[in-house]
């Protein structure tokens, strides 16, 4: 049997444990903080601005492109494999088509989620609509997408070499591929 001093000691350390714990799961807590924030979606530009950019204040209703073993098959060429969806919605007026395309960085394996005009053939203007990723956000700046005004498809890479930037090569390859997706899709949509 135990003597009440005893018993007394071991009440008080399991006392004394509990702000330990409280205090050790806090700094466990904080410590998560800044992994948390890559999940938040860091939007850029909505679609409909997007899009009001590409047709002006009415853009024509969406279509949807079915993505067939033939225009996987040519995306597996440009893009470098295939699309992970079966149909895509894009939007086409005149010479004039408008994608919305996502892909995966590296960061957290998070899609990016990307706006691109394509007109006649070459890309008229490129965007990150929303980036979901910790790090390489620099690609969605001006003095980056300006770099794609103009691109258009040699083979299967672009005609141009895009630059990189230092510690966002993955998101800079990212962007490159998706260039090259929307150029090879608008090249098969009606």
């Amino acid at each position: 049997m135990q003597s009440p001093v005893e018993s007394s000691r071991r009440s008080d350390r399991r006392r004394s444990r509990f702000p330990m714990r409280r205090i050790a799961a806090a700094i466990l807590m904080a410590g998560m903080l800044p992994t948390l924030s890559y999940a938040i979606d860091d939007v850029k530009e909505t679609t409909n601005a997007f899009l009001a950019e590409a047709f002006g204040s009415a853009p024509p209703a969406p279509k949807a492109l079915e993505l067939s073993a033939d225009v996987q098959g040519k995306l597996v060429q440009t893009f470098g494999k295939q699309y992970p969806q079966q149909r895509l919605r894009y939007w086409k007026s005149g010479a004039t088509s408008a994608w919305v395309l996502e892909d995966i960085g590296k960061e957290g394996y998070v899609p990016t989620t990307t706006g691109f005009i394509v007109r006649n053939g070459a890309i008229q203007a490129a965007r990150v609509l929303i980036y979901r990723e910790s790090r390489g956000d620099q690609v969605a700046e001006p003095t980056f997408t300006k770099q794609f005004v103009g691109a258009k498809l040699a083979g299967s890479q672009l005609d141009r070499q895009i630059d990189g930037i230092s510690g966002a090569t993955l998101s800079v390859q990212m962007m490159t591929r998706l260039a090259r997706a929307a150029l090879t899709l608008d090249s098969v949509a009606q």
